[in-house]
């Protein structure tokens, strides 16, 4: 079985450095085996490639792939903390989706970031999860994630 570091490398992927917090917390926590992300929003290279409001400024499509990156930065998060090949398994995703008036499709948008986890985790990555349609994120980002991991 490979690793997830391994793995990322398989899928052509690299984690990115963690983000400096944009406020007074830190990008995770450890509790027990688990180990909590602070949200993350779809930061590349310390930028946003998009902002708005998805089903109007960005595309379902769009929003599904930021997701993804979203997920990526929180595993930065992760690894950063305790070291990503140390993670048994996902336990919740949660997922923000700044949403236009009359956009529902927040489910599919955070398919993004479970569709990684899986790739990355194999079946230690199914994991419960949250897809909430909000007025506003910070920075105008459409999407956020945070995480809930059980580590060794």
């Amino acid at each position: 079985m490979t690793s997830p570091s391994e793995r990322l490398a398989e899928l052509g992927l690299a984690l990115p450095a963690v983000a400096a917090p944009a406020g007074s917390y830190i990008p995770a926590k450890a509790s027990g085996s688990l180990v909590f992300t602070a949200g993350q929003v779809p930061f590349v290279d310390g930028k946003l490639p998009k902002t708005g409001k998805v089903g109007a400024e960005v595309t379902p499509e769009e929003a599904r792939d930021l997701a993804r990156v979203c997920a990526l930065n929180a595993l930065a998060a992760v690894d950063g903390l305790v070291g990503i090949d140390n993670v048994k398994g996902v336990v919740k995703v949660v997922g923000f989706v700044a949403s236009a008036p009359g956009f529902g499709g927040q489910p599919g948008v955070v398919n993004g970031a479970s569709d990684l986890l899986a790739e990355v985790f194999g079946d230690a990555g199914t994991h419960a999860r949250s897809a909430v349609g909000v007025a506003e994120l910070p920075i105008d980002a459409p999407v956020e994630v945070e995480l809930i991991v059980e580590v060794a």
